[in-house]
């Protein structure tokens, strides 16, 4: 039997730290111009325009969802239950995350596993704790540890078997694999305009928690093990 009970899988969603470029400090308004001056801009956007793709950069956004899911043996067979951490403050937002990953887990043991999670979601997680005067937790901490030391797991990664220049989507892995997806409301392109202009942050957590029950799944499927029926999948 395999043993599950140390590893949480997780999925983050982001917006823009300010609803507009206009609303930026004016500091953060020209750092923003020059880190615009080096983004793909085939329509020739302004650095205004532009200010969507903020989200995506730790320096220029904020944390709004982590959904975090956990795979449990139980009697009726193995079970995956998700539930989220969301909300417009994020340094409430973290603190919560820092005090589940610390005080619910075994932080000597504890695995985090995410799709791109080593580019995306465990540094971003761990700048925004930074920026936000946030001890960051040693599972997040990554000086000075050899590569085998890491307690992170990447679907990503493990896709790739060795070939580091591939990049696959986990929607594309789902789709390959025979798991349902979870880009069937909304995708993560979506997520600041649903946040500051549908002002829909339960929209934006459910499609956290769905990223997160199609992670657990084709890590499952990667792993050369049985996906789980829809019905063995909690979302909370």
């Amino acid at each position: 039997m395999n043993d599950f009970s140390n590893l949480l899988f997780l999925d983050i969603e982001t917006a823009a730290a300010y609803k507009s470029y206009q609303e930026l400090p004016e500091r953060m308004q020209k750092l923003w111009d020059k880190k615009a001056a080096f983004l793909r801009n085939p329509d020739d956007l302004t650095p205004a325009e532009l200010y969507g793709q903020a989200a995506i950069y730790s320096e220029f956004g904020k944390v709004i969802s982590i959904a975090v899911g956990f795979l449990k043996e139980e009697q009726d067979g193995l079970a995956l239950r998700i539930k989220d951490i969301s909300g417009h403050g994020e340094v409430e937002l973290l603190n919560a995350f820092k005090t589940l990953i610390e005080e619910k887990f075994n932080p000597a043991k504890l695995i985090l596993c995410a799709h791109n999670g080593k580019e995306f979601d465990f540094p971003y997680i761990a700048r925004r704790m930074v920026i936000n005067n946030i001890a960051v937790p040693k599972t997040l901490q990554l000086s000075g540890k050899k590569p085998w030391e890491i307690p992170h797991l990447d679907t990503l990664d493990m896709w790739k078997f060795g070939d580091y220049k591939h990049y696959t989507s986990l929607d594309l892995l789902a789709a390959i694999l025979d798991i349902p997806t979870s880009k069937d409301d909304i995708d993560g392109s979506q997520v600041n305009h649903v946040y500051y202009h549908e002002n829909d942050l339960e929209r934006i957590a459910q499609y956290c928690k769905k990223d997160v029950a199609v992670l657990a799944q084709v890590y499952l499927r990667i792993q050369q093990l049985p996906a789980l029926n829809q019905d063995r999948i909690f979302i909370l």
